[in-house]
């Protein structure tokens, strides 16, 4: 009997299920978008159930369009929008507050309290991470502060905290597994990641008891089987990881100083350091990339918070465009962008600014402005920003280089081609822009949903679906390669006015302008 893996995409706006055959084809496919809730300026919740509902009811679509059953399925990986923070009754498994998402800045100012303490030096060596309202931590705070009772119980063991993944594991198993893996532990600002545990200095300061944590397991690992009567029959968990990560993994990224990046809702670029962690002086963030059996890869990550989120905003915010694909007619309906710049900071910057309070700007509006102008900078927006994540990640390598040894310096990523993945590289504009104002080749895979294909990957390496990463490194294949061809004078007249908008973007950057 042939047999397939299920690869479970829980994503901030929609959930996708994706099965796979042994070559990384895709044999079905479903996708199902849920509600994003904003209750104040700056925060971004979810339903729990959407999450949960919306996922099991596209497993079950996209089996059904395969024709398969339980049976046909040797295992299922699943991969997340990591930080998104859920915490839900142990007994009754109803979430005691709605999912607090990784874009939510509600915990801006918590953050810089514990800052005031002079704590993130010592945070940022433990977790690879800033203080900052992106991650789990403070979410968790807010929730066990701010929802009555909810600190008493969860001192009780009555509430259990989960990250999408385990949420979903929760569920899946029928409350039988309450675990998680490292990539996703490593997301928390809560995981030590050198010593590989929960941090508890830093549970007793927020005041998070440990008991409601999940326990951290290998990102390949066969976690349990599906509870009775969600599918015709039981079906095996074998892995895990935070979407980006998955990402990198499904990108074969497997040497060091390889490079992705993700065109989602934000834009995540992640390189392979290896089993060093590579510390960022840059504004880049170190994380847990997956860890298999003795096997535990890091990577320095650069997070921008609103990448092709910018194009939903266009069409659903402002109603200038109809859908997303329908910007690359519109970005090659113009020379350039007529001096117009987009910085999407929707809710604040994230890497290498780390800006909480920082505010999207359009500038450099004229009479002679039209949509086109405003649709191109939007998407421009996307690829300068990772010209920003890029060099701030080469200074931290160069860095590192120069300090270790001569075998160390081949982590620097200067002139290998960046991997991209995500449903905006479909945009072929965006990847020669990339290409152009990186000055380096840009490739895109056959398969670009490599965020689900990695969660597959990991899965079907638990079970012996795929021998090892070897076989796995045979079944990726390039799609298309974008080479630049933008002199660099002209590259940097954009940069520079890139760089400027940014400026003014930034929290009091306005004020600073003017002086």
């Amino acid at each position: 009997m042939k047999k397939y893996i299920m690869a479970l995409d829980q994503g901030t706006t929609s959930s996708r299920c994706v099965i796979y055959d042994s070559k990384g084809n895709s044999v079905a496919f479903a996708q199902k978008e849920f509600k994003q809730i904003f209750p104040e300026s700056g925060w971004v919740e979810h339903d729990p159930m959407d999450i949960w509902n919306s996922q099991l009811q596209v497993a079950k679509e996209a089996m059904e369009k395969g024709g398969l059953k339980a049976e046909n399925i040797d295992s299922i990986g699943i991969t997340n929008q990591r930080e998104t923070t859920i915490v839900w009754d142990k007994t009754t498994g109803i979430p005691v507050y709605n999912a607090i998402v990784w874009q939510c800045r509600r915990t801006s100012e918590y953050c810089e309290m514990l800052k005031s303490k002079d704590l993130e030096k010592s945070w940022k060596k433990k977790t690879g991470l800033p203080i900052d309202p992106y991650f789990s931590a403070t979410k968790l705070e807010w929730i066990l502060t701010n929802v009555p009772e909810a600190r008493e119980k969860a001192k009780e063991g009555r509430l259990l905290f989960g990250t999408v993944d385990s949420w979903l594991l929760w569920n899946l198993t029928g409350g039988k597994v309450h675990a998680t893996d490292v990539s996703n532990a490593s997301r928390t600002m809560m995981y030590n990641i050198e010593e590989l545990r929960w941090d508890e200095d830093m549970l007793d300061t927020l005041g998070i008891p440990k008991i409601m944590l999940p326990q951290v397991m290998d990102s390949s690992y066969i976690y349990g089987t599906t509870e009775e009567g969600l599918f015709d029959g039981p079906i095996k968990i074998g892995g895990i990881a935070g979407d980006q990560q998955a990402a990198l993994f499904g990108q074969t990224c497997f040497e060091e100083g390889m490079a992705k990046n993700t065109f989602g809702t934000g834009g995540f670029l992640l390189i392979n350091t290896g089993s060093r962690i590579v510390r960022s002086t840059s504004g880049m963030i170190n994380t847990i990339g997956w860890k298999i059996g003795e096997e535990i890869k890091y990577a320095i990550e650069g997070s921008a918070f609103v990448s092709g989120a910018s194009l939903q905003w266009l069409r659903d915010g402002l109603k200038i465009i109809d859908s997303a694909p329908e910007s690359e007619e519109l970005c090659n309906s113009v020379e350039d962008t007529g001096g117009v710049y987009l910085v999407p900071a929707f809710t604040g910057l994230g890497a290498p600014y780390w800006d909480p309070y920082a505010r999207g700007l359009i500038s450099g509006l004229t009479r002679g402005t039209g949509i086109a102008h405003v649709v191109r900078a939007a998407v421009e927006s996307m690829a300068y920003q990772t010209w920003d994540l890029i060099d701030a990640a080469e200074k931290d390598m160069a860095h590192f280089g120069r300090q270790a040894s001569e075998e160390d310096i081949s982590l620097l990523p200067s002139e290998r081609p960046l991997r991209v993945d995500g449903g905006a590289t479909m945009n072929d504009f965006l990847l020669q822009f990339q290409a152009d104002i990186l000055g380096r080749e840009v490739i895109r895979p056959k398969v670009i949903e490599t965020t689900s294909l990695g969660a597959a990957y990991l899965a079907g390496l638990a079970t012996g679906y795929w021998k090892d990463k070897e076989e796995i490194k045979q079944v990726w294949q390039a799609d298309r390669v974008f080479r630049p061809n933008m002199d660099i004078s002209v590259r940097n007249v954009k940069l520079k006015g890139w760089h400027e908008a940014v400026e003014r973007a930034l929290s009091g950057g306005a004020l600073k302008s003017s002086d």
